[in-house]
């Protein structure tokens, strides 16, 4: 699972109650406890543990950026101090989660400690003015649901944005000449993004794949993963190379601080070596080191936010829109060669060929059905989208490759949205709902949310804590 730290700068306003405030900041910092999130507390920064002082804010900020932290966490102990959480947080350029408790009955005599709610209306307002992105956990106490699953997902949030900003790709050659589809613009994704590519050419691969088999020892221990783990039905020689194959891409995303692959899979790599890479990537994708196929640079991108949003502790699987589904209206096959995670699989799957070529080294697995997000992050003309949509596993014809038979609301509408752009034919899929925390990722990003279904103030409602 993914390590999120929070900083946590609970924060109070002089003409409400100090007392109140303080009672609330460590019960607030008690629960983060009890709920196992990681955060880094400012009760060293002044005796009250709270954020109010304009003088505080440098000491608080500097503090932070040396533990690191990836979202900032502002509860609002009573009213807050509004201009004073927009400098910290203009300072820290993280995502931010505004909170405050639920404020209690008046006393006998119409006495109120906190107004917390009116200071989060005010905060709210200041950080728009400094044109700061916040997340808002709706004003709630600390033991309703809501206040645990809104910081879950806050924390998987945190961690897309943390992804996103850190991101470098290992593309492998070109894209194969007729996928004109794949086409990215590296100079843009890094000037707009800092997404950063380290290409390479396929005889670095394939040199990397001769050093790998002559070692012997490295590829020993994927040898027996393939044949535990699959239904090998390919010669023990091919097999070697699917082995020594996934290891050279591995060693290339360590060599090059990469965090996912982009692979020409056809048709060099073939003359080469003589197999197809769809297994060899299966077997990385299943350490989740996203390798996705003809060198589709915007797969590998939306491939890692997907698995950031799940905080990494579900595959995700990398998919092309094929065919419409022959019983079910909105029914569509997903499906690729064979490179899916074996996690995501609902049987063995068969190391073998694929559908349209001719040589070996694909899965071929049906993957397991229920409820699953789609998403694909793309863009043309200098603007980049993220669609975003649900669908659920169904019962389909037999297929070749690792492939899943879904049901959609409306395939008419999703079939116009890839077709009419900015996408291609390309996705990826994960066994989780995600669609929530990538919407609210967006907004950290700079990237468009695109819902291909009409469900976007359902989206709102959830993340508002209905």
């Amino acid at each position: 699972m993914a390590a999120i730290k929070l900083g946590y700068a609970p924060t109070r306003r002089s003409i409400f109650s100090a007392p109140d405030a303080i009672k609330y900041r460590g019960l607030t910092a008690g629960r983060l406890k009890e709920l196992d999130i990681d955060f880094i507390d400012i009760d060293d920064i002044n005796e009250e543990g709270l954020l109010y002082d304009d003088n505080d804010v440098k000491r608080i900020a500097a503090k932070f950026k040396a533990e690191g932290i990836d979202g900032l966490f502002l509860p609002h102990c009573n009213f807050g101090t509004e201009y004073v959480c927009a400098r910290l947080a203009k300072e820290l350029n993280v995502p931010v989660l505004l909170w405050g408790p639920l404020d209690e009955r008046p006393d006998e005599n119409g006495v109120r400690l906190r107004d917390t709610q009116c200071g989060l209306f005010a905060t709210g307002k200041v950080l728009r003015r400094f044109q700061i992105p916040f997340t808002y956990m709706t004003n709630c106490r600390l033991n309703d649901p809501v206040f645990e699953r809104g910081l879950r997902d806050f924390l998987a949030v945190c961690n897309v944005v943390k992804t996103f900003r850190n991101m470098r790709i290992l593309q492998i050659s070109t894209r194969p000449f007729d996928f004109w589809t794949t086409m990215c613009n590296e100079g843009e994704l890094l000037e707009k993004f800092n997404i950063q590519l380290a290409p390479i050419p396929m005889t670095e691969l394939t040199e990397e794949v001769k050093a790998v088999k002559s070692e012997g020892k490295k590829i020993a221990k994927t040898i027996a993963y393939i044949n535990e783990n699959m239904d090998v039905r390919i010669k023990e020689s091919q097999v070697e190379n699917v082995a020594a194959l996934a290891v050279a891409m591995e060693q290339l995303v360590d060599k090059y601080g990469c965090k996912a692959g982009a692979i020409q899979c056809w048709n060099a790599l073939q003359t080469e070596l003589g197999i197809m890479p769809c297994a060899a990537n299966a077997i990385l994708n299943e350490k989740g080191i996203p390798i996705v196929c003809e060198t589709d640079i915007h797969g590998a991108i939306t491939a890692l936010l997907v698995e950031a949003a799940g905080m990494d502790e579900t595959r995700g699987f990398f998919a092309d829109w094929t065919i419409r589904h022959p019983d079910i209206e909105n029914g569509e096959l997903l499906q690729h060669c064979g490179p899916w995670p074996i996690s995501v699989a609902k049987e063995k799957p068969q190391l073998t060929y694929p559908l349209a070529f001719e040589h070996p080294g694909s899965l071929t697995a049906e993957a397991k059905h229920g409820d699953i997000t789609l998403c694909r992050f793309d863009g043309d003309n200098g603007e980049y989208s993220m669609l975003l949509g649900n669908a659920k596993g169904v019962e389909g014809p037999k297929g070749m490759g690792t492939y899943l038979w879904i049901e959609v609301e409306n395939i008419k509408r999703l079939e116009a949205k890839i077709v009419e752009g900015p996408y291609i034919h390309h996705c990826v899929g994960i066994h989780k709902d995600v669609v929530p925390v990538l919407y609210e990722a967006c907004k950290y990003i700079g990237v468009k949310p695109d819902l291909y279904d009409p469900v976007e103030e359902d989206v709102k409602a959830y993340l508002r804590g209905e």
